[in-house]
């Protein structure tokens, strides 16, 4: 069957001598794999558009698992993401995560557009750390993760909360943030900030201005949120991790 699709490349692997096989986030069919004839050679009619983070029309025939490419059409290839080691290294990041949570022809429209909105926003010089973590919290809210924000989870009262319980899943008012001796203490700026992003589209996400302890804070939070509800090992988190601590 021949499908014509919008998609972004969220993963690219050489196959054979001179082939690649790319793995889109299309817009109609959510994940698919396609094999792109050629697409190493110095030539190739595919050589750019099978390149990571690629927005284009891919045109392909699909019979089995693996598609065979048969023609592309750049929209956007994102070229100063590739050029800034920081901007691919957070682009990766989205990439790798959709790539994972993800299932193979799962059509996801909304995160389609989220995860385009948020290269764009990476290409524009917004906060990397901030695109990163309002795409990952709509990856929990599609992963049914989504952080209870609005009522204590133990007395379900809506107080001000003080905690989050990171295995409970939510915010913990005064009165029972001792239930759990882990809950992680919040302040003003780290809740309103989480709850902006289960609320904003990254298609309208502006300039941002955080302050560095108000991000650590966040960092921590969706990080222990991750690692416990999803617990995936993502290679291109720890590349982050370690441009972080040689500063780079």
């Amino acid at each position: 069957m021949q499908y014509r699709v919008q998609g972004i490349v969220i993963r690219s692997m050489d196959y054979g001598e001179g082939n690649k096989i790319i793995t889109l986030f299309t817009r109609e069919l959510g994940k698919m794999s396609v094999v792109a004839r050629g697409a190493k050679k110095v030539k190739s009619r595919y050589g750019s558009s099978a390149q990571l983070f690629t927005y284009g029309d891919y045109l392909f025939f699909k019979s089995g698992q693996l598609g065979t490419l048969n023609h592309a059409e750049i929209i956007e290839a994102f070229h100063k993401i590739r050029e800034d080691l920081h901007k691919a290294a957070h682009a990766s990041y989205l990439a790798e995560l959709t790539d994972r949570m993800m299932g193979d022809q799962e059509g996801q429209p909304f995160l389609f557009g989220q995860l385009k909105a948020s290269l764009q926003a990476i290409q524009e010089d917004k906060d990397l750390q901030i695109v990163n973590h309002l795409y990952e919290i709509k990856m929990l809210m599609h992963a049914g993760y989504t952080p209870e924000l609005e009522h204590c989870v133990v007395c379900r009262e809506k107080s001000e909360p003080v905690a989050i319980s990171i295995g409970m899943g939510g915010v913990l008012c005064e009165r029972c943030r001792l239930r759990d001796p882990e809950a992680i203490r919040l302040t003003s700026g780290v809740y309103k900030l989480l709850r902006l992003f289960m609320q904003l589209d990254a298609r309208r996400l502006g300039q941002i201005d955080v302050k560095p302890q108000t991000k650590q804070l966040l960092k921590r939070i969706i990080r222990n949120y991750f690692d416990t509800h999803v617990g995936i090992r993502l290679k291109s988190r720890d590349f982050l991790d370690q441009m972080d601590k040689y500063g780079i």
